[in-house]
């Protein structure tokens, strides 16, 4: 079995890192340079930056700490958010992403996964979908079938997309990678949507990255042993320092889930 990476992420405004819940309620927790490479040290196998700016000024600040930050980080960086065009994913590459994350903008377009694919590579697109359970937010929608449907905006505009249906669309446009996140754990840490983590995994030939809801080591295992993720994204748990990446790769390996040694 392929070892399977725990991934911290930093969501980013500006300049700084920020963590909220569901998207909304934002607090400051730190300098996105310091904690990319305080995560490495502790053995993270990547690094997520996302962009939750809404200015293009913010969206350019974010790019130069993506700069100083790939400049002394030895292990893969993603970034994501406000990427719209094949020249925005560039940009975020030139910029020394290793991998790009696209949410909202391949809804609007779904062009745009194949775009990129085609001009970078499957291997550099990751596909983020943000999806939820139906409720009040689908009211006047269609039902769809699976009970679980595409959102936008942090959750708080629901589409009439299928998260299954959607996420094969994504893998059959050159997505070379699932970022599942799903809405209504972000930010609970009650662990994550197993059963919505198991049937995209079943859905798609590509590795899936489980998002939303990490509470503790033992979230990270279901979400591989019974969701089917081939990696885990934490966020929350890491800022707080309630946990290091190392702890939670340690439980993993005594769990019997093959993990990157950690240092």
């Amino acid at each position: 079995m392929l070892a399977r990476r725990v991934i911290a992420c930093l969501d980013v405004r500006g300049d700084r890192v920020v963590k909220g819940h569901r998207f909304v309620d934002l607090r400051d927790v730190g300098d996105p340079v310091s904690l990319a490479l305080r995560y490495e040290e502790q053995g993270a196998d990547e690094i997520g930056f996302l962009d939750i700016s809404a200015t293009p000024d913010e969206r350019a600040s974010l790019l130069e700490v993506a700069r100083r930050t790939a400049e002394r980080l030895f292990i893969p960086l993603t970034i994501g958010g406000g990427i719209r065009t094949s020249d925005d994913a560039a940009r975020a590459l030139r910029a020394g992403a290793d991998k790009i994350s696209i949410n909202s903008a391949s809804v609007a377009r779904p062009e745009l996964l194949s775009e990129c694919a085609a001009r970078f590579g499957s291997q550099c697109v990751v596909a983020s979908i943000d999806a939820r359970r139906d409720g009040e937010l689908a009211a006047g929608l269609v039902p769809v079938p699976s009970g679980w449907r595409i959102v936008t905006h942090g959750g708080r505009v629901a589409t009439d997309l299928d998260a299954i249906v959607w996420a094969r669309e994504c893998v059959a446009r050159g997505a070379g990678e699932i970022l599942l996140t799903s809405i209504d754990r972000d930010g609970a840490r009650s662990g994550y949507d197993l059963p919505l983590t198991r049937a995209i995994a079943d859905a798609v030939s590509v590795p899936v990255i489980a998002s939303g809801g990490a509470g503790c080591a033992s979230d990270l295992s279901d979400a591989i042993r019974i969701g089917g993720a081939d990696a885990v994204l934490v966020a929350g748990i890491l800022h707080d320092g309630l946990v290091t990446v190392g702890e939670l790769k340690r439980a993993l390996a005594l769990d019997a889930i093959p993990v990157r040694r950690v240092a």
